[in-house]
C-alpha cells in the first residue's frame, strides 16, 4: 500500500495535498480531451457526409438546413445545443418522431465532426461529379 508523502515544514493537511493533486490533474486532462476536435475522416468520407447531409438530413431539414419537417441545423439554431446531446440525437434518432436513426450509416466520430460543422457554421460542400 502506498503511504502519504511526509509532510513539509508548516504544511497543515499533507493528505489533502497527496489527494487533490491526482484528482486536480486528472480534471484537467478530461477538460482537454472534451475540448479537442474530432479528427476529421478521410476526404472520399467527408464527401460522402456532405451528401448524405445534404440529401438525406436536407429532405427533413431543409436543403439549406433552415428547417422544414425537421428543425434547422444552422449554427444559431444549434448553439446552446450540447453537442453529445446532438450526436446521440443523431446517431439514435428520436423515437416518436420523423427523426430515424442513422448509426447504421455512419459511426459516432463521423456523427461528431458533423455535428462540429454544423455547429461552427462550416456545413462540409458537396463535391461536384
Amino acid at each position: 500500500m502506498m503511504s502519504a508523502p511526509a509532510p513539509l515544514a508548516g504544511d497543515l493537511m499533507p493528505t489533502t495535498r497527496w489527494i487533490c493533486v491526482p484528482v486536480f490533474s486528472l480534471f484537467a486532462a478530461t477538460a482537454t480531451a472534451v475540448d479537442s476536435p474530432t479528427p476529421a475522416p478521410v476526404p472520399a468520407r467527408q464527401s460522402e457526409l456532405a451528401r448524405l447531409l445534404r440529401d438525406d438530413c436536407g429532405a427533413c431539414h431543409g436543403m439549406t438546413l433552415q428547417g422544414g419537417l425537421g428543425s434547422p441545423l444552422t449554427a444559431a439554431a444549434l448553439a446552446d445545443k450540447p453537442r453529445d446531446g446532438l450526436v446521440a440525437t443523431v446517431l439514435q434518432g428520436r423515437p416518436g418522431t420523423a427523426m430515424p436513426p442513422w448509426q447504421p450509416f455512419m459511426t459516432q466520430d463521423e456523427a461528431r465532426w458533423l455535428i462540429e460543422k454544423l455547429q461552427s457554421g462550416h456545413v462540409p460542400a458537396v463535391p461536384k461529379p
